[in-house]
């Protein structure tokens, strides 16, 4: 029988990845609609007014990595205050909720009802992110949600649902939409400095496998059944649990798409930003090259061997005036612009063009009080009740580019995409993966 053993990366990989592992729990429909649907109380001044020096009480859904590099930069926000940790390894929890004098619980509903709790920080894996938004929001909490936003184009809609029915605020954790070098490239595209694009080069990010890990012990204080959460439980393996081990979830289907929708959430967020397209998306949507074929993942291998390994088929979009966009050779973080008066290309905290006056003249006019904290802004957004710059709307589009990057790999077929209505209008039996399963007591809610 053959079984392929190893995991497949590029050199995407190698980026710093905004991601983490964090946990949840049993939540089923309907189970938090009576939790209490205000403004949180220190976002508010008198009169309705924004109170811009009291402390907003902080709660984390998900205590790992990408979690801890949070937490690693509220100090720099005064009015935060951290006052609960959720985490459904107890340990975690407990050994963060120590250090600031907060309470810690493995529960996160537990979290959403603590009334000193007015807005959550959650980076949970993909599979988990829609529900704690979710309940979040109906809790009246506000929400900074790390990226990507969903697991599922059908999650994103309903997130964005619950946000604007609740009057939430939400911050995808899509930080380079507050540096200025991103700002101001995809202003340029946007703008016509390279007059009309033709081709639009971005990075070709791996999908996800499928895994077939060995089981191990899980550790005392997990709770692993409700950390697989809406996923028909597997076993527990450390090179699943942690977010990059050998390969880590991010890298199985079950849980993630993928770097297409780890580092994709940041390349094609750009593409989205440059091109104009917040509020919509491409098209159109096919591969080329040998069909996808993902091998399970039986044990560790090392990312370099995998490399050597694994194919994945370019794809390519088409967006509204013909714009092609080619998931290739480009940037992890941005992509390469063509136009017909240059280039600019964009990827992390980086602008440059060619002719290089282009760029080089644009990023001199700096604007003045210019916000390059992505929790600063949403910490303005939760005081003036505006959107941020990263809104709900705009990490629910930028995902839904990456998924169908994947669902057209593993279709292996030319699909047209409706943007407004979200669908594939020539293929029902396709629409099928546009949501996911879900095991009983962790459905989304009926109604939002």
């Amino acid at each position: 029988m053959k079984t392929r053993q190893k995991h497949c990366t590029n050199s995407v990989e190698r980026h710093s990845r905004r991601a983490f592992l964090g946990r949840s729990s049993v939540l089923g429909v309907g189970a938090v609609v009576g939790l209490p649907q205000i403004v949180c109380r220190s976002v508010l001044g008198a009169a309705g007014q924004p109170g811009a020096n009291e402390q907003v009480g902080i709660g984390f859904v998900g205590m790992g990595r990408q979690a801890g590099d949070l937490l690693r930069m509220l100090p720099a926000i005064k009015e935060a205050r951290v006052v609960a940790i959720a985490d459904l390894n107890l340990e975690r929890a407990e050994a963060v909720a120590v250090r600031f004098n907060a309470a810690a619980m493995q529960d996160y509903r537990r979290l959403l009802e603590r009334k000193e709790v007015d807005a959550i920080i959650t980076a949970t894996p993909d599979h988990w992110r829609a529900l704690v938004c979710i309940h979040a929001c109906q809790a009246g909490k506000d929400v900074y949600a790390e990226k990507p936003l969903t697991l599922t184009i059908r999650e994103g809609r309903r997130i964005v649902e619950a946000v604007r029915k609740y009057n939430r605020v939400l911050q995808t954790g899509s930080q380079q939409r507050t540096s200025w070098p991103n700002r101001c490239g995809c202003a340029l595209v946007r703008n016509g400095a390279i007059g009309k694009i033709k081709r639009v080069i971005a990075h070709n990010y791996p999908s996800p496998w499928e895994c077939g890990l060995p089981a191990q012990p899980v550790p005392e204080k997990l709770d692993w059944d409700r950390w697989c959460g809406p996923v028909e439980p597997i076993p527990y393996n450390r090179d699943l649990y942690l977010p990059r081990a050998n390969p880590g979830w991010i890298s199985f289907r079950l849980f993630s798409g993928g770097e297409m929708t780890g580092w994709g959430a940041h390349g094609l967020d750009q593409v989205q930003w440059a091109l104009g397209m917040d509020d919509s998306g491409p098209v159109e949507v096919w591969p080329e090259g040998p069909r996808f074929d993902p091998p399970t993942y039986t044990e560790p291998e090392s990312r370099e061997r995998g490399d050597k390994i694994c194919s994945q088929p370019k794809v390519f979009f088409r967006y509204a005036g013909d714009i092609i966009v080619e998931l290739g050779d480009g940037p992890a973080g941005g992509a390469k612009f063509i136009g017909e008066k240059g280039t600019i290309t964009i990827d992390r905290a980086v602008c440059k063009s060619d002719p290089p006056e282009i760029a080089e003249n644009a990023l001199i006019e700096r604007p003045a009080g210019l916000v390059e904290s992505h929790l600063r802004d949403w910490f303005n957004a939760m005081r003036t009740r505006q959107r941020p710059a990263a809104d709900v709307e705009i990490g629910h589009r930028s995902a839904t580019v990456c998924h169908l990057a994947n669902i057209a790999r593993w279709t292996g077929q030319r699909l047209r995409w409706d943007p407004v209505r979200e669908v594939f209008p020539d293929s029902p039996e396709v629409n099928l993966y546009l949501d996911r399963p879900r095991r009983k007591g962790y459905e989304l809610p009926d109604k939002v």
